[in-house]
């Protein structure tokens, strides 16, 4: 059944202004491209408004800055965290649970309440606690004496080896790898390489969302930690002993070396890379492909490989691409500077330090 809200409702729910009709009902959030009648559209700046012309939409949330519009709209300070609360909430879908579904293989001594969903093929190893209101989906393996924490939700084909901790309201999208092995091996004299055991765990803390096909390998010893409101892109590779400060973000195909600790709030832009071992400090920030060998300081921003001060790194790359310019420059510089050499050297009369000299 389709839910829908009052305009003022909507306003409360993020502290906005409403300018229009307050009993307007809402029941969508779209994009201004595709928002239709009964939705509500948002900008995100007032240099914007221009875009709403022809826009189907019956109501806009807007920042405090913007003028009356044609339509009614929500004055919000933050119009894009407004727009995402507001989604969530028109969303929401109060949790039915659907207990067990078969064929599903449960171990012996689980915990496992009457308030879940679990979908078919799912696979439950010894001594598995589940909270209330989780919902797994098809052909999740969950290894022994892993727990799951209220309200966490498993997508299809998602693994948990065996000892994990996954904490509330956690969200691990489809194939992810939760708890395999760390990549270390020992090199004897032959060059032939022995494995060492990992014994250690992965800890998820509560409110985290982990991507699709993501990897967050298990500890050598200890535990592998993500904190609490982490978000990990696709396809993101998080080491053994690797320890991930609470609300980080990891865009795709980030890499993560191992026993390397990050800040609360630092963002690893796409495909960048950390060594191991380092330790990486509040609210850094690395951008996209970026390299980083050494220890960063809070606040710090870098870009490149290696990574530096992202305004040098911003320079260098401007000149970069003005190198083939350049060097067509200098080709022509050392042309010109040895034909002064050769005049110089062939003139046979004296130079001007020469006639000084006398």
């Amino acid at each position: 059944m389709e839910k829908s809200f009052t305009l003022n409702e909507l306003a409360v729910l993020v502290e906005g202004e409403v300018v229009g009709d307050g009993n307007l009902q809402i029941s969508g959030l779209n994009g201004i491209d595709y928002a239709d009648a009964g939705e509500i559209t948002f900008i995100t700046s007032a240099k914007k408004t221009g875009q709403l012309a022809g826009c189907k939409a019956s109501a806009c949330i807007v920042p405090m800055e913007c003028a009356d519009l044609d339509l009614p709209c929500i004055r919000v300070q933050n119009p894009d965290l407004a727009a995402a609360v507001i989604h969530n909430h028109l969303l929401e879908v109060k949790f039915e649970a659907q207990g067990v579904v078969q064929p599903t293989h449960i171990g012996n001594k689980c915990s496992i309440p009457d308030e879940v969903t679990i979908g078919p093929m799912v696979c439950i190893g010894d001594r598995v606690t589940i909270g209330e209101r989780v919902l797994i989906y098809p052909g999740v393996v969950l290894g022994s004496d892993t727990v799951i924490g209220d309200d966490t939700v498993l997508h299809a084909n998602v693994s948990v080896a065996q000892g994990s901790i996954i904490g509330k309201r956690v969200m691990i999208h489809a194939n992810a790898s939760i708890g395999s092995d760390g990549f270390g091996y020992a090199t004897d004299q032959s060059g032939n390489h022995v494995k060492k055991p990992q014994v250690g765990n992965v800890q998820i803390d509560d409110d985290v969302d982990i991507g699709a096909n993501s990897c967050v390998d298990r500890a050598a010893f200890g535990t592998t930690r993500i904190r609490r409101g982490v978000k990990i892109d696709n396809q993101v590779m998080v080491a053994h002993n690797v320890d991930v400060g609470e609300n980080s973000i990891l865009v795709g195909q980030v890499g993560i070396a191992g026993s390397t600790s990050l800040g609360r709030n630092v963002v690893l832009g796409a495909k960048a890379g950390l060594a191991g071992h380092l330790k990486i400090e509040d609210r850094v920030m690395v951008a996209g492909m970026g390299g980083v060998h050494t220890n960063l300081k809070a606040g710090t921003v870098v870009g490149g490989v290696p990574a530096i001060d992202i305004k040098k790194w911003g320079k260098a790359t401007a000149s970069y691409a003005r190198l083939p310019e350049m060097r067509k420059d200098l080709k022509k510089l050392r042309r010109d500077v040895d034909k002064l050499l050769d005049f110089i050297n062939n003139s046979g009369g004296e130079t001007d330090r020469e006639r000084k000299e006398e």
